[in-house]
């Protein structure tokens, strides 16, 4: 009735449409409106009534089925709870639980079993074609027993694997021996099968074979079963072997005038055996040497390729991967490199070699004894190829070796002439001695060992084959010119270093060559480089070696420089600063040691003098000079107390030494290349050796007046000489007592402005 009434609109059942709906109903709407809905319900239960009578079958039908079904739950219900109540008196799961897991243990059981039932038929079957292998060995079925090998190599495997059945082990243990036991029988048989005999020389190859009471193999089968087991290389190897000691390697060799010649021997119809033998030829029918040893190795290998390979391709490339590096090892050393021109001119000459190499290379294709596609197999022609190379690299061991043996062998002896003051060389004569050279850019000459003016004319004859030569060649002569002058600075600082320790004439000798070699260096591209081939021309640097050159000279001299000052320092402390020289005892002693230092002076003076080159003769004879009368000057100087007499002393040691050293001096006057002197100043050694005139200007003040002294200050006569103001107040007070004039003295020096 609720649907019904709220699907009736009730502002329908009122007669005025024109009600706002927001506005009440009045008494008389609303008495209308509940009649008007009394009749609308009785209506509505007329038809409902109407309804259930036309259907009471239908309704009858339903209500019926509801009553079954209703029945129905309640007899289930019953019976759950029945079932409940039986389950809870007797736990009937847990023994359906039980009999479940008896059940599925068993059946693992029963799988386990059945598992290693078949594990018992694997080993029962690999252990039957085991002892198989064995039967067909005795049987000499040699390829079935090789198949068998093979497959139970897969089924039993090599490496153990972790958990395995012991059993597998012991398998495996037991294939090892089958395959060690006919691995054995087949070498054995290649080694009946191949006969390398000496007397007389031949190989001797037989086709049918009999080993240990097994008759008739052949061996091509030997060959099949070593196919089979993955040993071919293995069986094949010791014939490899005694092939290129008994075979190639005579035939390779030049000298050995050889041929070859093969022979079949035949039994019933079928070949048997197959013999090549080596016979001697006449020397005089031999052709070109390239032509004959391609021809024997040809012969040979066609030989092997159908009497041990049978020509099978494969077996044959298994052959060749065993001998051919070695071969080619052999005739690029035994003939190759002994064949590659000595001289450029004969490259061409070559090209015969290379087509000859090259033939030879497509027939061993051709038999696939090497491969046709790899090119690393043709080492033969590669090496012919790079002929150039070759050439270039044999000619540039051959520079170094000259070189190494012109450092090695010269004893760096300065010649006869050169050992006291050569006039010619002094004053720049003419000498057509080897070793005297010009200095390409310092205008001197100076004197060279034999190993430094050999080591030049090598790299100047190389250079001249570098502007003929083709780039790879001339790139190969360029780095061996290099390493050549670099060998110098290798070897000798190591050969003469105990003479460079001392002070003689090889270590002067050493100086001129490494001076002679830089500047020789810094020429080379001046000379060569435009004839260089365009290739190389922006490559090929020599500068840069120059100045190693330079410097090891100057290193060289430096170190005599200083030989020399450290025995001269040692020399003048002998003379214990020259003190109490007016003694007897102690001017003696002075004395000595100017003897000892002029001693020194006139030995270094005849080692350097006659080798040094003029300029740098002068420069380090001079540093030496300076060093000893600046320290005489320097000890001189520093007395403290003069007595007349010691003055007088020290006035004649000084002229004592000036005269010894006059003629050392005079060598010190610079001379042209034409032996005039040059007159440009009044006293060229001053500027020498600035301590020459302080030295002199010293013995004149030792016996001069104050006066004279300090007019000579004041007029800038000692300043120039190179005294100090210092060293002039300590020498007036050595020398005068105190007094006014000795203290007005030294007030005029003290007041001097320079």
């Amino acid at each position: 009735m609720d649907v019904l009434f709220y699907s009736i609109n009730v502002r329908d059942l009122l007669s005025s449409h024109d009600l706002d709906e927001s506005s009440p109903l009045s008494a008389p709407d609303l008495r209308l409106l509940i009649d008007r809905l009394q009749f609308q319900s009785l209506q509505i239960k007329s038809k409902v009534q109407a309804y259930l009578l036309s259907h009471h079958a239908d309704f009858s039908d339903l209500f019926s089925r509801c009553s079954e079904s209703a029945s129905r739950c309640e007899q289930i219900s019953d019976s759950v709870s029945n079932l409940l109540a039986l389950i809870s008196d007797h736990p009937i799961d847990a023994e359906i639980r039980v009999s479940v897991s008896e059940i599925e243990k068993t059946m693992k059981e029963l799988k386990a079993k059945r598992e290693l039932l078949d594990l018992v038929k694997v080993i029962v079957e690999l252990s039957e074609r085991l002892k198989s292998v064995q039967e067909d060995l005795k049987n000499g079925r040699l390829i079935s027993a090789a198949e068998a090998v093979r497959d139970l190599k897969k089924a039993v495997g090599t490496v153990a694997e972790e958990r395995e059945p012991v059993v597998y082990g012991l398998l495996r243990k037991e294939w090892a021996e089958c395959f060690e036991e006919i691995q054995g029988m087949l070498v054995k048989f290649m080694e009946n099968a191949v006969r390398f005999e000496r007397e007389p020389n031949k190989v001797r190859v037989k086709l049918r074979l009999s080993v240990d009471g097994t008759h008739g193999i052949e061996l091509r089968t030997i060959l099949e079963a070593m196919d089979v087991v993955g040993i071919l290389d293995y069986g094949l190897a010791k014939v490899a072997d005694l092939m290129i000691k008994h075979v190639i390697a005579p035939a390779v060799n030049c000298g050995s005038p050889i041929s070859f010649t093969e022979e079949l021997i035949q039994d019933s119809d079928q070949m048997t055996e197959m013999i090549l033998k080596t016979v001697s030829c006449d020397p005089k029918l031999e052709k070109d040497d390239a032509e004959i040893i391609y021809s024997r190795i040809i012969m040979i290998i066609k030989f092997f390729y159908k009497s041990i390979c049978f020509q099978n391709g494969s077996w044959m490339r298994c052959f060749g991967r065993l001998t051919w590096p070695r071969i080619a090892e052999i005739i690029i050393y035994n003939f190759l490199s002994k064949v590659v021109p000595d001289d450029a001119s004969k490259l061409a000459d070559f090209q015969k070699i290379i087509k000859c190499t090259s033939e030879f290379e497509i027939v061993l294709k051709e038999m696939m004894f090497i491969s046709a596609s790899d090119n690393k197999d043709e080492r033969l022609s590669n090496f012919a190829e790079n002929v150039e190379v070759h050439f270039a690299s044999r000619k540039k061991t051959e520079i170094l070796a000259k070189a190494r043996n012109f450092l090695l062998q010269c004893d760096f002896a300065v010649p006869q002439e050169y050992t006291r003051t050569s006039p010619k060389l002094k004053y720049g004569g003419e000498n057509s001695s080897d070793h005297v050279v010009d200095l390409l850019f310092l205008s001197e000459r100076c004197v060279v060992s034999e190993a430094a003016s050999q080591l030049m004319a090598l790299v100047h004859r190389t250079l001249q084959d570098v502007c003929l030569s083709s780039v790879k060649v001339a790139l190969e002569f360029y780095h061996a010119t290099r390493d050549a002058i670099l060998l110098y600075e290798a070897v000798i600082p190591v050969k003469l270093e105990r003479q460079l320790n001392g002070i003689n004439q090889v270590a002067v000798l050493i100086h001129n060559d490494c001076l002679y070699l830089s500047q020789e260096i810094l020429g080379l591209a001046f000379e060569y480089r435009s004839e260089f081939p365009s290739a190389i021309r922006e490559h090929a640097v020599f500068l840069d070696m120059a100045p190693r050159f330079h410097l090891m000279a100057e290193q060289v001299l430096q170190r005599q420089i200083q030989l020399v000052i450290f025995n001269l320092k040692e020399a003048i402390d002998g003379a214990d600063g020259f003190q109490n020289t007016h003694q007897m005892q102690q001017f003696e002693s002075a004395k000595f040691s100017i003897d000892q230092v002029v001693f020194i002076l006139e030995k270094v003076h005849i080692i350097w003098e006659p080798v040094l080159p003029p300029s740098t003769y002068k420069r380090s004879m001079s540093k030496v000079l300076e060093s000893v009368f600046s320290r005489m000057t320097k000890d001189i100087l520093l007395l403290d107390d003069l007595a007349a007499e010691e003055t007088l002393q020290l006035q004649r040691l000084i002229h004592l030494m000036l005269e010894s050293l006059s003629s050392l001096l005079e060598s010190l006057i610079v001379v042209d290349q034409k032996g005039t002197s040059q007159e440009g100043f009044a006293h060229p050694l001053d500027d020498l050796i600035p301590s020459l005139h302080k030295t002199r200007k010293l013995a004149d003040l030792l016996d001069m007046p104050l006066k004279s002294i300090t007019t000579a200050w004041e007029s800038g006569e000692l300043v120039s000489c190179g005294f100090t103001l210092s060293e002039m107040e300590d020498f007036i007070k050595a020398i005068f007592a105190d007094s006014p004039l000795r203290k007005e003295c030294l007030w005029r020096i003290e007041s001097a402005n320079f």
